[in-house]
């Protein structure tokens, strides 16, 4: 493992994952709050094979994860954010998942973001959709009913990985 020097902004803290994968994680605090900038040494893991030619099992990041539940969820259902974290065991790292979702415009296979709402069946991430009537909108193609921003019948739609994915 080799070690790498940055620059982060102090608003930020580091996270190592079981996996290996550095996630940055944000404090509470307001964004706009001006604060120090201070210098970090973080882990970087180098294949040590990948020149050699040896193929090597790919490690699996928290996103990727998070990107294989949300691939699983039936067209006409939802889920929260805590329902995904909890099933793959970081029952805190809701937040966590909701900036896995933010990132998932553009990772292949598809991964369809607008099926994760909040707790309350609200969609909250819909801001980060392009409209952001678009979150609305897909929902809607698959048949489920959204008023004020919020899945009617949330409950009933609910799709919960811990007792779907079940083994």
């Amino acid at each position: 493992m080799d070690l790498v020097a940055g620059i982060v902004p102090m608003r930020m803290k580091m996270c190592l994952s079981p996996g290996g994968v550095n996630y940055l994680l944000k404090n509470k605090r307001p964004i706009n709050q001006t604060r120090p900038i201070i210098n970090i040494v973080m882990p970087v893991r180098t294949n040590p094979h990948k020149s050699a030619g040896i193929p090597v099992k790919k490690e699996s990041s928290f996103f990727d994860d998070v990107y294989d539940v949300v691939r699983q969820i039936p067209k006409g259902r939802v889920t929260s954010y805590g329902a995904i974290a909890a099933y793959l065991g970081t029952k805190m790292s809701a937040r966590m998942v909701g900036w896995a979702m933010n990132a998932a415009f553009g990772v292949k296979p598809r991964v369809p973001a607008h099926r994760v709402v909040n707790r309350n069946g609200m969609l909250s991430g819909k801001a980060h959709f392009n409209p952001p009537s678009k979150m609305q909108e897909l929902l809607e193609k698959e048949k489920v009913v959204v008023k004020n921003d919020t899945v009617v019948d949330f409950n009933t739609l609910f799709w919960d990985p811990a007792t779907e994915l079940a083994i």
